[in-house]
């Protein structure tokens, strides 16, 4: 799993990334084509699997861009899978109230004739 993270500016409406901790650098018009350069140039930088990149505006022209490569995607699966499994000891536990309810409900309406009889 890779992490890469870019300190951004943008100067005279061009954007550039230098990695913090590290040689890589893009530039682009826009944050959005920046950040796909980043993604791309973390790709050919090393590391396989899945991606997911964040871009965030510190100020109007300066920013942060995190890309991670790899391992991102079992980690949510687990994830995922662990709360599901939490989930169904308290499914149960709504059925049971519900049953209450519907009794109570039946007996603050039962009056002792049957309007449809």
């Amino acid at each position: 799993m890779g992490v890469y993270t870019f300190v951004c500016k943008n100067g005279g409406g061009e954007w550039t990334a230098k990695q913090h901790e590290g040689d890589l650098e893009a530039s682009a018009s826009s944050t959005f084509e920046l950040n796909r350069k980043l993604v791309e140039v973390a790709l050919s930088a090393g590391g396989s699997g899945g991606v997911q990149s964040s871009f965030s505006l510190v100020s109007p022209t300066s920013g942060v861009c995190q890309v991670i490569i790899g391992g991102g995607g079992g980690g949510g699966f687990a994830a995922g899978g662990a709360a599901s499994g939490g989930g169904g000891e308290t499914a149960a536990a709504p059925k049971e109230d519900e049953k209450k309810k519907e009794e109570s409900e039946e007996e603050e309406g039962d009056f002792g004739f049957d309007l449809f009889g």
